[in-house]
């Protein structure tokens, strides 16, 4: 059975004020993703990717039109609920592997302090479990100044799932990475789909990216 989680967004809308103007960063969105399934939501900078994903995870509420992760709509939730929403079962991988770890700490490390805030049945399996199950046991020691960019971004993913997420959203995952690193990076997120079950949402503008996940869709 998926622990993924389905995302239903229906008619989204987000308006935000800038100085005098108010600015439609997301106009009339209509979105279904299947529990478990891995989709990359490809466009330019400024088309509205990475607000969609800050809607997903309840950073932003909409101004109109629904979210849903799961059985919970965002709309609806308080700030209490959110944050219990946003440290459990949605994790989001901020664009920069630096913005992800802790940076004086080894891959194993940030594993297991990820793992703090985690699930039962993350805490059961120990760091260097879960990152031998996402091929990244060889790490585990390792300094972090040490590992490439890819590397780096391979462990931030590894770090953003330790807590057990039905949901895991990731902004620009392959950015600033060559052939080598992003073929690597890609890999590990289609391992963490294969082996949790965890629904996987991407955002891109990289066209090779775009072309290993199972769906592609256009934003605004």
């Amino acid at each position: 059975m998926s622990a993924g989680l389905e995302v239903r967004v229906e008619g989204l809308v987000h308006i935000y004020r800038l100085f005098d103007t108010e600015v439609v960063a997301l106009r009339g969105v209509d979105l279904h993703i299947a529990a478990g399934e891995t989709v990359t939501l490809f466009g330019p900078s400024g088309s509205g990717k990475s607000t969609l994903l800050a809607a997903l995870s309840g950073l932003v509420r909409p101004s109109a039109g629904t979210v849903r992760i799961g059985d919970a709509e965002i709309g609806r939730l308080s700030e209490r609920e959110l944050l219990r929403l946003r440290f459990g079962r949605v994790a989001t991988l901020l664009q920069g592997a630096g913005r992800n770890l802790l940076p004086y700490a080894t891959p194993a490390q940030n594993v297991a302090f990820a793992q703090r805030g985690g699930g039962r049945r993350r805490r059961a399996e120990s760091a260097a479990d879960l990152l031998a199950g996402l091929d990244l046991d060889h790490l585990a020691d390792a300094p972090l100044g040490t590992l490439s960019g890819g590397e780096q971004q391979r462990v931030a993913i590894a770090a953003a799932v330790a807590g057990g997420p039905g949901l895991l959203l990731a902004d620009e995952p392959t950015s600033q990475l060559d052939a080598s690193g992003r073929d690597a990076v890609i890999a590990t997120l289609q391992r963490v789909n294969e082996r949790f079950g965890t629904t996987v949402v991407a955002v891109t503008h990289d066209h090779e990216a775009v072309s290993y996940t199972h769906l592609t869709l256009p934003t605004n």
